[in-house]
This record gives structure tokens, C-alpha cells and sequence, in this order.
């Protein structure tokens, strides 16, 4: 038994001269570390839209007759002003001739009156039925040569005009329901999205606390991702907020407006606006791969304190930018946050903290096995 005893006694002390550390000894884990700053912070945030013309004509006779020419291409861009159909004139023409013919003659009647009134030769009640009659056949001839220029009808916009419901030889009315075409005004072309009531409140909370500077309408700026996910190359901006709530919906419509020239938004196109309503001009930023959640579902991040221990904070976070988190509440201005390395690390346990993204320290090599 004494032999057993010094045997096992001699083993112990074999191994602990061989240099292996206890458990309690090992090294803190390394973990990658942001170090948090204050920074303007633009308040974005993406909505689905589309696309609407920025005006729209349409094309209606205001006279009766019919179509003898079509002057324009059907889809191509025409001028404010251009012809587009030619309504037969011949009757038209004949009935101006005839008010014409008719206001010669009362002007002529017209004037000598007058100076047979100023000669004391007429009674002055002749002379005023003659001037009535003269001013009524000039308003007679002024309606004729109105009808005569509506025989050709002209486009009131500037834009891309559609195909037209009527052709060559067809009867048309005056102010006919059915539209000989449209004209619809592309560039610029409005994007019409709707936000969330509950965002715009909160946007709206935060400007008057004063956490957040809110720019004007005509200076706020929107980008659009096209339905095949590129961006569309022209910036536009949100020209106004509607002033009601869809009850239907509980959201808001807001109207940008953006420069077309290449003719690349066509109305009607589904598109999604990023809108930049706001910069809070203290923004604090974290990694979002740096943020977990607890229990009860609270954002949660890891900071490394003074004695470089992991210590727990609870997080009050707004928006997603990019790939952070815009944190309200929970981190300030050169806390450390783990970002690297959470998997390895409990809250209050030691670590070893080191920029993210560079390689961890080289651990010290073990003394020589004997």
C-alpha cells in the first residue's frame, strides 16, 4: 500500500511539471470590435409605386364632320400646337363666307347711319337698330371662323401620343364621349407611392423633438429600382404628401416627380421608390450582425467595457440602413460592440477585443511537453 501511494504521488507530480495550464487559465476569446460613432444619418425608406403621366389630353371634335386626314404617327412624340386630324372644312368654310358676306354689309349699313345721323337725317333709334345689327353679324362671323379653325384639330401638350379610335372617312361630334386619342406628357413623369400613416406619425414625432431635421418637399430626394432590380439613372424628388389617410389602406400617397428624357418610364410601370424624408443628425449606427435578440424578443448587442469584459445592452432600434441598424436607445458615441466572435462569448465573460476584420493575436505557444 505504501508503494501504491508514492507511485501515485510521483505520476501527479510528473504531470504537473509538464507545464499544462488549468482550466480556469485559459485565454480570453478574441472578438472583432466596431467602434461606435455619431453620424447624419439620412432617414430612407423604400416603397413599391408606379408611374403616371405628368399630364394628360384628350382628343375630342368640337365640331361635327367628317375625319379626311390623320397627320400624325400613332405612339410618336408630337408638339403642343401640331395638327393631328383635318375635319372637312368645305361647309364650314362656306358658312364663315356666308357671316363674312352678312358683316360687310352691316358695317357698311352700319356707317352710313352714322353719318346720316350726324346730319340730322335719321331718327337716332335707326341708327342704333343698324349698329345692333352690325355688331351681331360680326359675333355671327367670329363663331364661323372659330368653327372653320376646329376643322383642324391640334394637340394641346407636348408628349407621346397614343393610337387613335378613328380613321380616315369617319363621322365625328362635337364633344363626343369617346376620345379620337390621347396625348400623355412623359418627361418629366410622376411616381405616386403610398407610406405607412404609423411611419409618416413617427417621422413627423421625431422632427418636432427635434431628432430628426425633415427637408421640404421640393428637396427631398427619391431614387427608383426598375421591376428587373436596376436602378433608374435620374434622381427625382417628392414634390407633395397627400393630406388624407386611405381609411381602406391607413396609408398616405406621396408624389414624386422625375426627369424621363430617354423615354423609359412608361405609365402604369411598377417601380419602388426610395424616398429620403429626414436626417437625424446624431445617427448612431450598428452592424446588424452585431444585434441578437433576448427572451423577450428586445434587440440586444454585446460592448466591450474598460477591464475588457463583455457586458449586455438592451437596444432601442429604428430603421434598416444598408446593413445597420439605426439605434435610438442602448449605445453611444466609443462603445466597443462585438461584432466577431459572439459564438464564443457569454455577457461578463473576459475577452480579448481587436478591430473587426483584422486576424486575432497569435496564442503563445505551449512549453515543451516532457
Amino acid at each position: 500500500m505504501p508503494r501504491l501511494f508514492l507511485f501515485a504521488l510521483a505520476s501527479s507530480l510528473a504531470l504537473a511539471g509538464c507545464g499544462q495550464p488549468p482550466q480556469h487559465q485559459m485565454p480570453p476569446a478574441s472578438v472583432g470590435v466596431v467602434t461606435i460613432k455619431e453620424t447624419p444619418v439620412s432617414l430612407t425608406t423604400e416603397l413599391p409605386g408606379r408611374t403616371s403621366p405628368y399630364a394628360v389630353s384628350e382628343i375630342r371634335p368640337q365640331i361635327t364632320g367628317i375625319v379626311k386626314a390623320r397627320l400624325f404617327v400613332e405612339g410618336s412624340t408630337v408638339k403642343a400646337g401640331q395638327a393631328l386630324y383635318q375635319i372637312d372644312p368645305a361647309p364650314y368654310q362656306a358658312a364663315y363666307a356666308a357671316a363674312a358676306a352678312t358683316l360687310a354689309a352691316a358695317k357698311t349699313r352700319a356707317d352710313r347711319y352714322a353719318t346720316l345721323l350726324a346730319e340730322n337725317a335719321i331718327a337716332p333709334q335707326t341708327n342704333d337698330d343698324a349698329k345692333a345689327t352690325y355688331l351681331q353679324a360680326r359675333a355671327q362671323a367670329d363663331a364661323a371662323r372659330i368653327n372653320l379653325n376646329y376643322t383642324r384639330i391640334t394637340s394641346p401638350i407636348s408628349g407621346r401620343i397614343g393610337a387613335s379610335t378613328v380613321t380616315v372617312g369617319a363621322l365625328v361630334t362635337a364633344q363626343q364621349a369617346t376620345a379620337l386619342t390621347t396625348v400623355s406628357t412623359l418627361d418629366p413623369i410622376y411616381v405616386d407611392v403610398d407610406q405607412s400613416s404609423t411611419e409618416l406619425v413617427a417621422l413627423k414625432r421625431a422632427t418636432q423633438a427635434g431628432s430628426v431635421n425633415e427637408g421640404g418637399a421640393v428637396t427631398a430626394r427619391v431614387t427608383l429600382k426598375l421591376e428587373d432590380g436596376s436602378d433608374y439613372a435620374h434622381e427625382g424628388k417628392l414634390q407633395f404628401t397627400d393630406v388624407t389617410v386611405d381609411p381602406s389602406t391607413g396609408a398616405v400617397r406621396l408624389r414624386a416627380i422625375f426627369p424621363n428624357p430617354e423615354g423609359l418610364l412608361l405609365p402604369g410601370l411598377y417601380v419602388r421608390a426610395t424616398v429620403t424624408q429626414g436626417i437625424d443628425p446624431r445617427g448612431i449606427l450598428a452592424p446588424q450582425q452585431g444585434v441578437s435578440r433576448n427572451a423577450k424578443g428586445e434587440p440586444t448587442a454585446l460592448v466591450v467595457d474598460a477591464k475588457n469584459f463583455a457586458r449586455m445592452r438592451v437596444l432601442k432600434t429604428g430603421r434598416a440602413i444598408g446593413g445597420d441598424w439605426q439605434v435610438l436607445d442602448g449605445l453611444k458615441p466609443g462603445d466597443r460592440m462585438i461584432v466577431e466572435g459572439l459564438q464564443r462569448v457569454q455577457p461578463d465573460m473576459p475577452v480579448a477585443p481587436r478591430p473587426a476584420g483584422t486576424a486575432p493575436a497569435s496564442a503563445p505557444a505551449n512549453p515543451a511537453a516532457h
